[in-house]
């Protein structure tokens, strides 16, 4: 059975001006429930992340910041939330997220993280409403526990992974890809082991044959046993700040393009979720629920 990992906690961590950015996270189980595309038990709620885990990826004086509740105003802007402990309480638990759904995509190929994908948070920071590197922790946990050799981060977010590709250019054992916009944030790009930056206004068809034409060799030459896809939905052309022109068909078709890859190599897959703000929440959740509906198809 495929397993989500999903918790109440991930959209109710912040006060009442912030809370938009996190109202999807209940509506995507929602919908996928009341259509009949899971059922509650494809759904698990995980545990806080261990320390030790955590400090496998990030360092000790950031980490208890996060605890603590000691950023600095200038280091809670840089990640775009005030501090709170129950915000770090849900970073701990989607991060946990993530790793649970390594397990699972070993015994189905695939799992899903409802929430995740926070390609923006470093070593001794966090960026762009990333506080903990989900993907980063999970790979090195898995390193950590000689689960995986070879680690694939496919990140199709619009905006760059920098603190993935930060985390890991001395890690031969996990590569780095990233497809995203040449023009948006970070302004300031790390080097993920490949980039591919997009102008502004690329369509489905451009889009879709350069991702065509890339993943199939990527995986050939990296020769993966296990891959993390960040599966943001900020490529839409709905959406405020993605610069694409790529539709709900076209990222829907990214989706399956992605799974079908891993599905026919035998490479398990976790999926997290990442960003997306359209301004009309329904074309966010219905582009998140396309990516479960994708992978129930291939992978149930």
């Amino acid at each position: 059975m495929i397993k989500i990992a999903y918790s109440e906690i991930y959209s109710h961590p912040l006060p009442e001006g912030h809370r938009f950015p996190m109202l999807k996270y209940e509506l995507i189980p929602g919908q996928l429930l009341h259509e009949g595309t899971i059922t509650e038990q494809n759904l698990f709620s995980p545990s806080a992340c261990e320390e030790e885990m955590i400090l496998w990826t990030h360092e000790q004086s950031y980490f208890d910041k996060l605890v603590h509740q000691q950023l600095t105003a200038t280091e809670q802007r840089r990640i775009g939330f005030p501090q709170s402990p129950e915000l770090t309480k849900r970073e701990l638990i989607i991060t946990r997220g993530t790793i649970d759904c390594c397990h699972y995509a070993d015994e189905t190929g695939v799992a899903l993280n409802v929430a995740g994908g926070t390609h923006h948070a470093f070593a001794d920071r966090g960026e762009g409403f990333c506080l903990l590197n989900d993907h980063a922790v999970a790979a090195n946990y898995l390193l950590h526990k000689k689960l995986a050799k070879q680690i694939l981060v496919i990140d199709l977010d619009v905006h760059q992974g920098n603190g993935t590709a930060k985390l890991f250019e001395n890690e031969p054992r996990v590569f780095t890809f990233s497809m995203h916009g040449k023009h948006n944030y970070p302004f300031h790009k790390e080097k993920s082991d490949l980039d591919i930056p997009l102008t502004d206004g690329i369509n489905d068809e451009t889009y879709l044959t350069i991702l065509s034409r890339t993943l199939p060799l990527l995986i050939n030459n990296v020769k993966p046993d296990f891959c993390f896809f960040q599966s943001g939905v900020d490529i839409l052309e709905t959406d405020k700040f993605g610069k694409l022109r790529v539709t709900l068909e076209g990222c829907k078709r990214r989706d399956e393009l992605v799974l079908s890859l891993c599905k026919t190599h035998g490479i398990p897959c976790v999926v997290s979720m990442g960003g997306g703000y359209s301004p009309d929440i329904r074309n966010i959740v219905e582009a998140h629920c396309n990516t479960f509906r994708t992978a129930f198809h291939i992978f149930g």
